[in-house]
């Protein structure tokens, strides 16, 4: 049997790609042992990857009031309720990772709302959910909720944005058709050797 494709579109040979590009990927395969295939599927368009990578460093490895797990929680659960195979596996290997906890991944992804988090994570991702699907509807009472549970507006901009900018992700994923990484399946599920 041979390994399914990663993409739809031509995927191109790491010698081929902008010097700026190989080197991310090769420092990505350094940190983490293999190359996640979001970074070879993007990279068919060179510019688009600087920006889509720019923009998701910009909003998840930053400092602020959520922390890098919760992060990922935003992205875990509304991949899913995006039907993102590919964001839901990756980000659910991440998220077990900075959790420091195997089983909170399937939970968010399944259903959040019965997850093994805090209320305040819950909030979070009601909002989360709200901005992906129904964005024309947020108001007022919805900043006062988040703010009630400790989230200050930069917060809730930052929540905003992951949100926002996943649901573009998943839809490229979905669109070319991506395909998590083995790898991931095991990430943070058993305690390292």
């Amino acid at each position: 049997m041979s390994t399914p494709a990663i993409s739809r579109y031509p995927v191109p040979e790491l010698k081929d790609l902008p010097e700026d590009i190989r080197t991310r990927i090769l420092g990505v395969q350094e940190k983490s042992g293999f190359v996640p295939n979001v970074f070879l599927a993007l990279a068919h368009r060179p510019d688009e990857f600087r920006a889509f990578f720019a923009y998701h460093d910009a909003i998840m490895e930053k400092e602020g009031g959520l922390t890098k797990a919760e992060r990922e929680m935003i992205v875990v659960a509304t991949s899913n309720a995006n039907q993102c195979q590919y964001c839901v596996v990756a980000h659910g290997a991440i998220l077990r990772i900075r959790a420091k906890n195997p089983l909170v991944a399937d939970q968010v992804a399944v259903n959040y709302r019965k997850a093994d988090i805090t209320p305040k994570q819950k909030a979070m991702l009601d909002f989360a959910m709200k901005v992906a699907f129904e964005a024309y509807a947020i108001n007022d009472a919805d900043f006062e909720q988040l703010r009630g549970q400790g989230f200050d507006d930069e917060d809730i901009w930052d929540i905003g944005a992951i949100s926002a900018f996943f649901g573009l992700s998943n839809r490229m994923a979905n669109m070319t058709n991506m395909r998590p990484n083995d790898e991931f399946y095991l990430l943070g599920r058993m305690p390292k050797k």
